[in-house]
């Protein structure tokens, strides 16, 4: 089992109405938009999925990325719909406010307090008041065609945490006071389909190469080897990136770079309205 210090961080979604999908996270989750980047081109590491385009990053989430987990909104210029697959089940958030403001502002709350973000991703929100003193985002829910295999891999080879454990799901972190990843068995094969995601961690930049010689070592997938990545202005930070027996993406970011790419950007909020309303694509 590989040793990794980890650091949950976001989860990734490809959004096909960026200002449907802001005023969503704004006004009806509560969210604050952390810091906003455009890209002319596509990235190396295809955070915005396989496309070759113009494409926008926008970071989302209760508070600092520091310790908070978030979610990364990635925009691809003229690309209006996504397939949906069966791949993610949801994120959960304990709030109550959340269903408060989407009562008030008529957002549809579908049974179980589920809510539907515009392009079909779905939040379960706990009917409690929302915590102030720790991250209301508890815990991201993917798809397992095989729960044995899954804990094998994560467990056994990332080394997360079992926090608990079920015939029919697991529940996995690297620490008790953050988010943590569920992984559900669907009994059968898992589709990621177009809109597929990828979830992220953090890691100490001298465990990376760890990990990918782990990996190897377990004749495991990496979809991109450690590369170096560049935003305009900002800190560069080095990825690598994994994928689970059921194709879900994984991101291990060096914790020193990605330290100073994650810091709150005042101007994000502005920034976000202004690609909004300048975007004719």
């Amino acid at each position: 089992m590989t040793f990794i210090t980890g650091r949950a961080l976001h989860y990734v979604f490809k959004i096909p109405d960026r200002k449907q999908t802001a005023l969503f996270y704004r006004e009806i989750l509560g969210m604050k938009v952390l810091r906003h980047e455009e890209f002319a081109d596509g990235c190396e590491a295809a955070c915005n999925g396989p496309y070759a385009n113009r494409w926008s990053k926008t970071m989302v989430g209760y508070g600092p990325e520091a310790n908070h987990f978030v979610v990364e909104l990635t925009y691809n210029y003229g690309v209006k719909s996504y397939e949906l697959g069966n791949d993610f089940r949801g994120i959960t958030i304990r709030s109550s406010e959340v269903l408060q403001r989407a009562k008030s502002k008529n957002w549809p709350i579908l049974p179980g307090n589920v809510l539907e973000a515009p392009g079909g991703y779905k939040f379960h929100i706990i009917d409690s008041p929302q915590p102030t003193d720790r991250d209301p985002v508890e815990k991201v829910t993917l798809s397992s065609s095989n729960l044995s295999k899954s804990v094998d891999y994560w467990n056994g080879i990332l080394g997360l945490t079992i926090y608990n454990k079920t015939d029919k799901s697991v529940l996995l972190g690297f620490k008790d006071n953050e988010a943590k990843l569920e992984l559900e068995n669907i009994g059968g094969p898992v589709e990621r389909a177009k809109a597929y995601g990828r979830i992220a961690f953090a890691c100490p930049f001298d465990q990376q190469p760890a990990i990918s010689k782990t990996i190897d070592e377990h004749k495991q997938p990496i979809l991109t080897p450690l590369i170096s990545l560049d935003t305009p202005g900002k800190a560069t930070v080095r990825v690598i990136i994994l994928a689970d027996p059921d194709g879900h993406e994984i991101c291990f970011v060096d914790e020193e770079g990605f330290s100073q790419l994650s810091e709150v950007d005042p101007e994000g909020d502005k920034l976000l309205n202004r690609y909004i309303e300048k975007d004719k694509s």
